[in-house]
């Protein structure tokens, strides 16, 4: 049943009008006793989902009692990150997600589903993993809130994944990514019905209908002055609202080029990027767009780390971006990187397959990484200073730039809000 709904490409949505959305939304909902929101963490700042669980907060008062970010396997939220990001809502409320020990296991879809779904890719049973909070804490609403954006592990972000991956478990985190890595991000991103979708479906339909779930989608992008807007606002608890979020996000969130990116730079703002886990983002997101031969350069003054996670980075110092042969193989001959699956997946996600060069510029700082550590893991190394000076993030327009040497640059300001394909690439 869809309890709100307003979007178009047109539509551009206040703080008051996403109040009001949300408001009316749960008044149809009707009076709850206890009440949990599922908001995504810092690292998506722009989904307007701070927002949105302050105004929960504000409407249902003490009777919300728990917010649990879906980290999946991001670090937790600071004290300044939760402030800033959702406002006045009171620190006491938020649980840390730990991914490895505080999950329960509802159901297991059967090998041979994923086998059909992923046509082949893999075969292995799949647990339907959430935060214990959820089924034990004896809620009479689960509000779980974000935005639908593509996605490179699931083709379109948000609905069942906030719950499946944001609260998720070890074993369902790492099986999934690597799922969609194997059958091939390209296949699937920008589209909302995929293998790994269809898995979170059947656990939907099969083990988790008894949770009060009800969804709370945004669609948010960069319009045309390079300036966030909020597109839509979508509220339900079926299917159906995320079929129409992700509709509109694929209008807002992507852009077809006539021609493929010879140089693409993209920046990576310092308030969310502290990673590769979440930095090559930027590669991911352009995969598709970039000319065989041509270059992605990456300005990351805040970059610290390769995985947010110890153990994740640990593996991705020790095997770095490959490419899919390569990362297969490894995972059929070493243990600790089949034990952690999403790790696999992930070193896929961030390579350029061989097609073209990844430059990272990482800053200046003490804590930032080094060019030895980024060449180790098969990037290439620049300098952010000489880089900024000769690609300035402040001049660049989003989109094509012609350089005062006549070189041909696209930027790209975000990378988290958008997904980008050279048309004869785009799996329709």
């Amino acid at each position: 049943m869809i309890y709100y709904e307003n979007g178009s490409i047109n539509t551009s949505l206040s703080a008051e009008d996403l109040k009001q959305g949300i408001f009316e939304a749960l008044k149809k909902i009707g009076n709850k006793q206890k009440v949990l929101a599922i908001p995504p963490d810092y690292t998506r700042l722009p989904s307007r989902a701070g927002e949105l669980t302050e105004f929960t907060w504000e409407y249902f008062g003490n009777k919300l009692t728990d917010i649990l970010p879906a980290l999946g396997t991001h670090t937790p939220m600071t004290d300044d990150q939760i402030s800033h990001m959702f406002g006045k809502t009171p620190r006491n409320l938020f649980r840390d997600h730990d991914w490895r020990n505080d999950v329960i296991t509802l159901g297991t879809v059967p090998a041979e589903f994923v086998k059909e779904v992923s046509e082949g890719a893999v075969e292995y049973t799949w647990p339907a993993q959430v935060n214990k909070l959820l089924v034990e804490g004896d809620f009479d609403l689960i509000l779980s809130i974000g935005q639908v954006v593509p996605h490179e592990v699931v083709g379109m972000a948000n609905y069942n994944k906030n719950v499946f991956v944001g609260t998720g478990g070890a074993e369902g985190i790492n099986k999934s990514h690597y799922i969609g890595a194997a059958y091939g991000m390209e296949k699937m991103m920008g589209h909302a019905d995929t293998p790994v979708r269809k898995i979170f479906n059947y656990a939907s339909e099969n083990f988790s209908n008894h949770l009060p779930i009800v969804y709370v989608q945004t669609v948010v992008g960069l319009n045309k002055q390079g300036e966030l807007q909020t597109y839509g606002l979508f509220i339900g608890d079926d299917y159906s609202v995320f079929d129409k979020a992700a509709k509109l996000s694929l209008q807002v969130n992507f852009e077809m080029l006539d021609k493929p990116i010879k140089k693409a730079v993209v920046w990576l703002d310092p308030t969310e990027f502290k990673s590769t886990w979440l930095g090559n983002k930027s590669v991911y997101r352009t995969r598709m767009a970039l000319a065989d031969g041509g270059e992605l350069i990456v300005l990351a003054p805040a970059l610290i780390e390769f995985g947010e996670d110890k153990e994740i980075d640990k593996l991705i110092r020790k095997y770095g971006y490959f490419g899919t042969p390569h990362t297969l193989k490894l995972v059929e001959e070493n243990e600790d990187l089949r034990n952690n699956l999403s790790a696999a997946a992930h070193l896929i996600h961030g390579s350029s397959e061989g097609r073209f060069s990844i430059t990272y510029c990482p800053g200046k700082g003490s804590d930032n990484l080094t060019r030895k550590e980024i060449e180790s893991v098969g990037f290439n190394y620049a300098d952010f200073d000489e880089m900024t000076e000769k690609y300035n993030p402040e001049t660049l327009k989003e989109g094509e730039n012609i350089m005062p040497d006549g070189e041909e640059v696209f930027y790209i300001s975000n990378p988290a809000l958008g997904l980008w394909a050279f048309k004869d690439r785009f799996n329709y």
